[in-house]
Parts: structure tokens; sequence; C-alpha cells
């Protein structure tokens, strides 16, 4: 594992320990914004995973989607412009598997 994506995951780990349990079940999603954020870096790396959690995020909110949004089978290229592959909003997610609707 590189550097970055150790980094990446440590952070992640320290906020399941130690803010997670305070705050709370918040999120809209299965997995869990952690647990994709982990899955992620683990498959692609920091570069790619971090852009992969950074949409992520941003789509889960009060406003937005909620149900099964697994972490996605990018294409080769896909480190070179990360961001075109990333999930921005929920018009990928299966309806049936929504809960929001």
């Amino acid at each position: 594992m590189r550097p970055a994506a150790a980094v990446f995951r440590g952070l992640i780990f320290t906020y399941r320990i130690f803010l997670s349990p305070f705050l709370g079940r918040q999120c809209r999603y299965l997995p869990t914004c952690s647990e994709y954020g982990d899955e992620a870096i683990r498959r692609y790396g920091g570069w790619v995973g971090s852009w992969l959690i950074l949409a992520r995020v941003l789509r889960c909110n009060p406003w937005g989607a909620s149900g099964f949004d697994p972490v996605p089978d990018l294409p080769p290229d896909a480190a070179r412009r990360p961001w075109r592959y990333a999930r921005w909003g929920a018009s990928h997610m299966d309806p049936a598997s929504r809960l929001d609707r």
C-alpha cells in the first residue's frame, strides 16, 4: 500500500473509532460513506479513491438519494481523469435499490 493510501485509510479508521460513535448513523447509503471510502482507497489508491470519496460525500445529503451505492468498477484509464468516473448524482442507481422514492 502506498503511503498516501495508508494515510487516507488511517483517517477513515480514526473517524470510525473516535467521531462516528458520537455522531450516530448519519449516512443515507449502504455501504456507509466510511466503508465506501475505505474500499475505494483499498481498490484504487489515494488519488482515484479520494475523488470517489468526494463525490460520495457530496451525494450524501438530506436532499440526495439513498440506498445501495457500491464503489464502481472503473475503466483502466480512470487514473488519468477520475473526476469523470465518480458518480456525482444518483442517476446511476437502480430505482429498486433507492430508499428515497
